[in-house]
């Protein structure tokens, strides 16, 4: 069909996950295609799925609608899906619609396909897990055990003031780490136990690079080289 590309693949240790690999645009026009896609595999009782997205440019309610209607059926069933290389324009609108509560989203097939993996082996549910601990809440090392109780807690105050710090310092701090970060990887680095799990958006990560003069690669490197 025009204007969207749909195939399917499997994966896993068991041949038990399905990809669906889609490319173009996910609209009211082409929505049907990728919609028979996920019925057909529904049907043979594949309800372990993965969407990759990484070369779709725009997605629109219709194509929301189609993950959103499906899941709570494929959870019944002890299963999943998960939505995999999201270009950030794409990922934007699925912030913004907040489709981040419902639905996983990991950065390539392998992560996801892994995650299927771990929970299966594990016995856990596949379903996704909203819920995020809190910084404060993570268990504490055995202090009596620890031969080097000082350098436990300035590693602990070390952190503490990373989630203490602005905005722009916290993405200056990632920037000096990791400076091939864009503003996708450093809005999910600043959603962290490491950054206090600070909710910026990409929208907004990519405005206070700008506002820094950090928003080119270049001028990221020179910064984290300089300082």
């Amino acid at each position: 069909m025009e204007g969207i590309q749909v195939s399917t693949e499997i994966a896993g240790s068991r041949n038990h996950i399905s990809i669906i690999k889609v490319g173009g645009y996910i609209d009211t026009t082409t929505s049907s295609e990728l919609e028979r896609s996920l019925d057909s595999l529904l049907k043979q009782g594949r309800f372990f799925i993965i969407v990759d997205l990484g070369n779709v440019d725009y997605i629109s309610s219709a194509g929301w609608g189609i993950f959103i209607s499906e899941i709570k059926s494929i959870r019944e069933n002890g299963g999943d899906l998960k939505l995999v290389r999201m270009v950030p324009d794409v990922y934007e609108i699925f912030e913004l619609l907040e489709f981040h509560h419902i639905l996983d989203v990991y950065d390539t097939i392998d992560e996801a396909v892994n995650k299927f993996e771990m929970l299966q082996a594990a016995g856990r549910p596949v379903a996704k897990e909203i819920t995020l601990p809190k910084a404060e809440e993570a268990p504490a090392e055995n202090a009596a055990s620890d031969p080097e109780p000082a350098r436990e807690a300035r590693t602990q105050e070390q952190l503490k003031s990373l989630t203490d710090l602005s905005l722009q310092d916290k993405i200056k701090s990632i920037i000096k780490s990791n400076p091939s970060f864009g503003a996708f990887k450093i809005k999910k680095e600043l959603n962290s136990s490491k950054y206090g799990y600070s909710k910026a958006g990409w929208f907004e990560v990519r405005s206070e690079l700008a506002k820094m003069n950090l928003n080119t690669r270049t001028r990221r490197y020179k910064f984290a080289t300089s300082a």
